[in-house]
């Protein structure tokens, strides 16, 4: 499926591209191979780019070295997160809240440690000024209990995305922040004061921000109508979907408002800037 309403025009307008990871760059431990090659043709026409991530269950160390294990270079600037985009907003809107009860993986927990939390056990004893929770792959039935007992109490609480599902190239459904919060909200009757990732546009404000963008200049690339289009799409920045992650092409087809750009893959996409900026170039 190409589904495109752009004029080449506008595809040379973009000079920045945020792409998200799961899903769009590789799937689960998969690198697509596209990819290398889709890097290598912004390099060359002059467009940067960013990973977006809502995936909270690694840190920025951790996914750094997870790309270079991939074949893919980025530097601590070229990546941003959820769990990053979650500490901002406690610094911003909850300042006053040191202690945490967290469900999140340990590379996860190491971030909000870093950034000077104090992460507490599972104990009723132990009173956490806020709860938190993210893609947390080593949650355990208990400490579900405990975050909705906190919850219960009335303590402030966050999501880290709202994503349903993470993709993955293994035969099994990886249940992600979005349905843990589901379950709490209804164990709890209360939702969270917030959730960070996208769609919130604050994933995207500070690259246009860092690079002086326009938001006609940048274009998220992403598998989800829900977050990464979205997201784009309250920016009034370029949306682009790729098909091999998360959105079937039938689901893509009925969508509306449609993204700007509906591609099989990134190399479509890399094929469409490439020709635009050629047109440029015969001119």
């Amino acid at each position: 499926m190409l589904h495109c309403k752009m004029h080449p025009e506008q595809l040379r307008q973009v000079r920045h591209v945020a792409l998200d990871m799961d899903g769009t760059i590789y799937s689960g431990g998969t690198l697509f191979k596209f990819t290398i090659p889709f890097l290598a043709l912004l390099r060359e026409l002059g467009i940067g780019y960013t990973f977006l991530t809502n995936n909270p269950s690694k840190n920025v160390a951790d996914y750094l070295q997870h790309l270079q294990r991939m074949g893919i270079a980025a530097s601590v600037d070229q990546l941003y997160t959820s769990t990053q985009a979650t500490i901002e907003y406690l610094q911003g809107h909850l300042p006053e809240v040191r202690r945490l009860f967290v469900l999140g993986t340990p590379s996860m927990c190491r971030a909000f440690e870093s950034a000077g939390y104090s992460l507490l056990p599972d104990d009723p004893n132990e009173e956490p000024d806020a709860v938190v929770v993210g893609f947390d792959l080593t949650l355990t039935y208990s400490r579900l209990c405990r975050a909705a007992w906190w919850i219960k109490q009335g303590k402030p609480y966050v999501g880290t995305n709202p994503d349903r599902v993470c993709p993955t190239d293994q035969p099994t459904v990886l249940v992600d922040c979005g349905a843990i919060l589901a379950a709490l909200e209804t164990a709890t009757g209360r939702a969270p004061q917030a959730v960070l990732g996208k769609p919130d546009v604050a994933m995207l404000r500070g690259i246009l921000q860092r690079y002086n963008l326009a938001p006609q200049n940048l274009a998220m690339v992403g598998d989800r109508l829900y977050t990464d289009i979205v997201m784009a799409q309250r920016a009034g920045s370029v949306g682009v979907l790729v098909l091999t992650g998360e959105t079937a092409e039938q689901e893509a087809a009925d969508y509306s408002p449609k993204p700007e750009l509906i591609v099989p893959s990134l190399a479509e996409f890399g094929g469409l800037l490439q020709a635009a900026h050629a047109q440029t170039a015969i001119r």
